[in-house]
């Protein structure tokens, strides 16, 4: 018996004697683009059970379900056929493990187990979410869920963003120093839907002291967001009228500006720092400002044949924008990370900017201040926004 079937043997036995834990497949050298691994787990699904199967791409994963005979051919074939160089089988009875080197000769190993019980089966198993439906008054005036505190069928996608939202805010805010009251200001804030969650968040689960102030330019929203605060009970939160240029930002704690258009969003990060606030987060969108610098100056070097390509010129002035800008925060003593915040309202960009409070020595100062110059060359801009406001130019 080869060590192919030593280990397929195993992988039956241990499906049809209900021993099967998971199975996973690695050191894929198939033609699929950017698919890198694949794993395996057994489920039930109304009609029978099956194998899921994720395979995970460097982008995203998708999920395929199989009837177990057609499960065990196609993992057959992923390894016959040298796809899938690497493969391990997990069930109670022990760990196997077969690979191909790389003079093609296979190895194969059984160790002892390392679960000691099954995984369940349900194919729905419940997210533990920071912020949950429990009937929470804000819920229901904002129409996320219904009187019982049931999540409404069309609603279920808002409810999963402010969930993504706070738990992406989540290690950030857990990371602050210490406040007597943590002072949070949301620029930008619309309906409300995230600030509402991220003070329920703040306050009845971290029982934190915040005050969160939602600013506003649409004064029927303001009205709405405040009396829905005041039946919510919720008194540190409350929603002021203006626009975040005009806004008079007199302390903050944490800064938070999602779908500010093009220099709006350089506003809010320039108000950030100035109050030196501990974190900025901002979701830019509309990069108009330096795409049209870009387009204007029309500077030669290796990417100018992007320029005769809408597209490619929309998403480099993207880049470019958010990259200087991420610059410019390090320069003013923050650490920056750059991320995709899956949304659709607020960012659709898709695109968020952190930047953490944290000095930066005099050297490092300059070799960022140096950077910004550079790249401002290198793409023919004249001025970013936000170093205007800020008088770096």
């Amino acid at each position: 018996m080869t060590h192919l079937d030593q280990y397929l043997s195993i992988l039956k036995t241990s499906l049809a004697n209900n021993t099967f834990i998971k199975l996973s497949l690695g050191n894929y050298k198939g033609t699929e683009k950017n698919l890198k691994n694949i794993y395996v787990k057994r489920i039930q699904l109304k009609d029978g059970e099956k194998l899921s199967f994720t395979y995970r791409y460097q982008t995203n994963d998708i999920v395929k379900n199989f009837f177990i005979d057609d499960a065990i051919t196609l993992i057959t074939d992923l390894i016959a056929l040298d796809k899938f160089r690497q493969s391990s089988v997990f069930t109670l009875e022990c760990d196997v493990f077969f690979e191909f080197n790389y003079k093609n000769q296979t190895t194969f190993k059984k160790n002892d187990p390392s679960h000691n019980q099954l995984p369940s089966l349900d194919h729905n198993v419940q997210k533990q979410r920071l912020i949950t439906a429990n009937s929470k008054t804000y819920l229901q005036l904002l129409k996320i869920t219904d009187e019982k505190g049931a999540v409404i069928n069309s609603s279920q996608d808002k409810f999963k963003q402010i969930n993504h939202y706070v738990e992406l805010l989540s290690p950030l805010i857990k990371n602050l120093p210490k406040h007597e009251t943590l002072q949070v200001l949301d620029m930008g804030a619309g309906k409300g839907y995230l600030t509402f969650a991220l003070y329920d968040y703040l306050t009845q689960v971290l029982k934190l002291n915040a005050q969160v102030v939602g600013v506003e330019y649409r004064k029927d929203l303001v009205e709405l967001c405040n009396g829905f605060a005041n039946q919510s009970q919720f008194s540190g939160l409350t929603f002021s009228q203006g626009t975040i240029k005009d806004f008079d930002v007199k302390q903050t704690n944490v800064l938070i500006a999602l779908h500010a258009c093009d220099t709006a969003t350089d506003e809010a990060i320039y108000k950030g720092i100035t109050t030196e606030a501990d974190l900025i987060v901002v979701a830019p969108c509309c990069h108009k400002q330096i795409r049209k610098e870009i387009e204007h100056y029309k500077v030669k070097n290796e990417l100018d044949f992007l320029l005769k390509h809408g597209i490619f010129l929309e998403r480099q002035a993207e880049m470019v924008t958010d990259g200087i800008r991420s610059l410019i925060l390090e320069y003013f003593g923050y650490t920056t990370k750059v991320f995709e915040f899956i949304s659709g309202e607020h960012t659709p960009k898709n695109v968020m900017i952190v930047a953490e409070k944290k000095s930066k020595t005099d050297s490092q100062r300059q070799e960022l201040l140096q950077k910004i110059k550079d790249t401002k060359a290198y793409f023919g801009i004249l001025t970013h926004h936000l170093e205007t406001l800020m008088d770096l130019n």
